[in-house]
């Protein structure tokens, strides 16, 4: 079995920082305050950082009143070129997703199904886009029919934390 791991590694294994597609959520990284896009109140706190050399990503998310977290991993599998996304919740309610054509070029787009109760599904996307002035945006959206239309369900700006 060690030699079989070893061997695999050996010929899938990508220096981190060689390759561009490893930096592709370098803009999220750090310690951020985020606030509802509509009202400007504080929503929590997320702290976004690189892990195993570069080749994962972890979200930390904190509520703005300490009631819930949440944490992601994101990690890029350079034999198929695609992102993907664990996130669990302090609720234990989790989804997957995979990164799928953005709405803009420097923005990141994820998308998934999440099984609900009575065999019924819904697709869930997150888009998280850089702006001008050093925010993100993140809105998450549902789609009950299959992405025929989309339902805001999330919509929030990240500001940079200069005090964590």
């Amino acid at each position: 079995m060690v030699a079989t791991a070893t061997l695999c590694a050996a010929e899938t294994a990508v220096a981190p920082d060689a390759d561009p597609a490893f930096h592709r959520l370098d803009f999220w990284v750090g310690n951020w305050k985020v606030y509802d896009a509509k009202t400007g109140e504080p929503d929590g706190t997320n702290r976004i950082e690189k892990i195993l050399r570069g080749c994962a990503v972890v979200e930390n998310w904190t509520e703005a009143d300490g009631s819930g977290e949440g944490k992601s991993l994101f990690y890029y599998n350079p034999a198929n070129g695609k992102w993907r996304q664990v996130w669990v919740t302090s609720a234990g309610t989790s989804k997957e997703k995979e990164m799928v054509a953005a709405p803009a070029p420097d923005a990141v787009r994820f998308q998934g199904e999440i099984a609900l109760r009575g065999n019924r599904t819904v697709l869930d996307r997150t888009t998280l886009q850089p702006l001008p002035d050093g925010r993100v945006r993140q809105t998450i959206e549902i789609s009950r029919d299959h992405g025929a239309t989309w339902q805001v369900n999330y919509d929030a700006f990240y500001v940079r934390d200069s005090a964590r």
